[in-house]
């Protein structure tokens, strides 16, 4: 895998231009933004963890993950659950709930309280982490988000209660339902979105609160994740519509979030092993994004700095929303740990 030239960087650039002062707008058609849907909570917190781990490295990173830690905080209601859609003309449209706009919120917490820019954002951003987390989350991906932001707080203070409770929550929810089924270990019956997600939160889970089950549960089911998605040599990840048992590889349309899980979880677990199998896993996410995919088409517009929202079996979506970008942005992230590896 060679690595990518420093005029080749992906930069915070075509996020900027998603972006007002109120928030990242959650579509676009091609490079512009589609300002009739409006805004997420969902888009929001991904923009922020991307902006936090780039650390204002890239220009106007900075910018953007204040406005959207901005956001986040305005969508937590007085009990701690989550809105997560905006019109453009500024109103929320959707109740407060506990789904993964409320995971995703606690994870951009935890990491704002452990990687904000100055003080007062960790501080602020730790005191909406310990509101929102005495809830639990409706659904599975909801609490491994949420599982992902209390693992930073475990980070900052081992001894932080409520984030080792939710981390221990988290965890068996994930290992109640794995199967002892060799051929599919699989929590669900079928991979949906988002799918590396539950393995990286059992690892995040066992780090944070010392548990060598949950990593060695996180590290086979991930590993079986990882074989089940790949294909002649690359990354052939779940369609939408998601994969069962039975189904051919490869599928469309595929989503650049699959990807971007398994470069998260890869890189979580080979920091956690120092085992250089899971960068080989991590180079083949990178290495999606730049065209040795199913369609041999890269998935990033060089010019414009933007990630295509899909990739279908004679060529991709053009248009260049929020997720797809920010999934782009933090998988190549990952590219300077594969560099000093290498």
């Amino acid at each position: 895998m060679t690595a990518i030239d420093n005029a080749d960087r992906v930069t915070f650039r075509h996020l900027s231009r998603l972006t007002d002062d109120r928030g990242i707008l959650e579509h676009a058609k091609g490079r512009h933004p589609r300002f009739s849907f409006g805004y997420c909570t969902d888009d929001n917190a991904r923009l922020a963890v991307a902006s936090l781990h780039d650390g204002g490295r890239s220009f106007g990173s900075e910018i953007l993950g204040r406005i959207a830690l901005n956001f986040i905080h305005d969508a937590v209601d007085e009990s701690g659950m989550v809105r997560n859609r905006l019109s453009f003309q500024r109103v929320w449209v959707d109740s407060p709930s506990t789904d993964d706009c409320w995971g995703r919120a606690l994870w951009a917490f935890g990491t704002a309280a452990r990687l904000g820019f100055n003080d007062h954002i960790r501080i602020e951003a730790q005191r909406a982490f310990d509101h929102a987390c005495l809830h639990r989350g409706s659904a599975l991906r909801a609490m491994c988000y949420a599982a992902l932001g209390a693992a930073e707080v475990a980070r900052i203070d081992p001894h932080h209660h409520d984030a080792a409770f939710l981390l221990h929550d988290a965890a068996e929810e994930v290992c109640d339902l794995v199967r002892s089924d060799r051929a599919w270990p699989w929590p669900e019956d079928r991979l949906t979105y988002h799918n590396a997600l539950i393995p990286e939160a059992l690892l995040a889970a066992g780090e944070g609160t010392g548990s060598v089950d949950y990593i060695e549960t996180g590290l086979d089911l991930l590993e079986w994740l990882v074989r089940r998605e790949t294909h002649n040599g690359r990354l052939s990840v779940t369609p939408v519509g998601g994969r069962g048992p039975s189904d051919p590889q490869p599928a469309f349309d595929q989503q650049p979030i699959e990807v971007a899980g398994i470069a998260n979880a890869c890189a979580r677990a080979w920091h956690l092993t120092n085992d250089n199998h899971w960068l080989d896993s991590l180079a083949l996410a990178t290495a999606w994004f730049r065209g040795h995919n199913d369609a041999g088409l890269a998935m990033v517009d060089n010019q414009s700095h933007g990630g295509f929202d899909g990739l279908g079996s004679g060529g991709v979506n053009l248009n260049q929303g929020a997720e797809s970008t920010i999934a782009m942005i933090s998988t190549l992230q990952h590219e300077q740990l594969l560099q000093a590896a290498h």
